[in-house]
C-alpha cells in the first residue's frame, strides 16, 4: 500500500493485490523528492518518464499534481495494469501512458528519439547489479532523452554510490538515496 502525498488525490491510499512484490518510495522520501522537484518544475507543464514504474507509486503522484504528460515503462504485466486502471479510476487516464516494457530494451530502442523529457525518473529493483545501474544512467543521459535544463533521478540504496561527471547532488531518505543527474552538454 501507498498513499498519494498531494495534489487532487492528497491522502488517496492506493492498495495493490497482496501478491504483487513491489516496493514503492517510502512516504517520506516521495515527500521529499517532490519539495525539491516543485522548486525547480512547474510539473503540471512537465513531461516525465517513469523506468521501472512498479505499481505506480511516482507516475500516479506526478499526475495528482497536475502533470499532463507521463510515461510509465514497467516490464510486469500486471503491474502495468494495475497502474493503467488506478489511473483510469482516478480520473487520471489521459496523464499517464504505460508501456509494458523491459526499460533497457526501451532505452536502446529510443536512442535519439524525438521525444524529450523535463524529468526522468528511475527506481530499478534493488537487486540490480551495479554494472546495470551503470548501463542505465549511461543510456539515459547518452541517449539525449532529457530536454537541455531536464533532471535524471536515480532511486537506489544509499550504500550505492554512483559517481558520473553528470551527477549533481544526492540525498539519503532512510536506506534510500536519490542521485540527481543532469542532462549531457549539447556537443559542439
Amino acid at each position: 500500500m501507498y498513499r498519494i502525498i498531494s495534489g487532487k488525490w492528497k491522502a488517496k491510499k492506493i492498495a495493490a493485490p497482496k501478491n504483487f512484490e513491489v516496493r514503492p518510495t517510502t512516504d517520506f522520501a516521495k515527500e521529499a523528492l517532490f519539495s525539491i522537484l516543485e522548486h525547480r518544475f512547474d510539473l503540471e507543464f512537465c513531461s516525465v518518464l517513469d523506468l521501472f514504474a512498479g505499481i505506480g507509486s511516482i507516475t500516479l503522484e506526478f499526475a495528482s499534481r497536475d502533470c499532463q504528460d507521463i510515461t510509465s515503462i514497467e516490464l510486469n504485466p500486471k503491474h502495468a495494469g494495475f497502474i493503467n486502471s488506478t489511473a483510469q479510476e482516478l480520473g487520471m487516464g489521459l496523464q499517464v501512458n504505460t508501456q509494458r516494457f523491459d526499460v533497457f530494451d526501451w532505452l536502446k530502442r529510443k536512442k535519439n528519439h524525438e521525444k524529450k523529457y523535463d524529468i526522468i525518473f528511475a527506481d530499478a529493483p534493488f537487486e540490480t547489479d551495479e554494472k546495470k545501474y551503470n548501463e542505465l544512467i549511461d543510456l539515459v543521459l547518452s541517449n539525449e532523452l532529457l530536454k537541455p535544463n531536464g533532471l535524471f533521478i536515480l532511486e537506489h540504496q544509499s550504500r550505492q554510490k554512483y559517481p558520473h561527471p553528470n551527477l549533481k547532488d544526492t540525498r539519503k531518505y532512510g536506506n534510500i538515496n536519490f542521485s540527481f543527474f543532469e542532462a549531457q552538454p549539447v556537443s559542439e
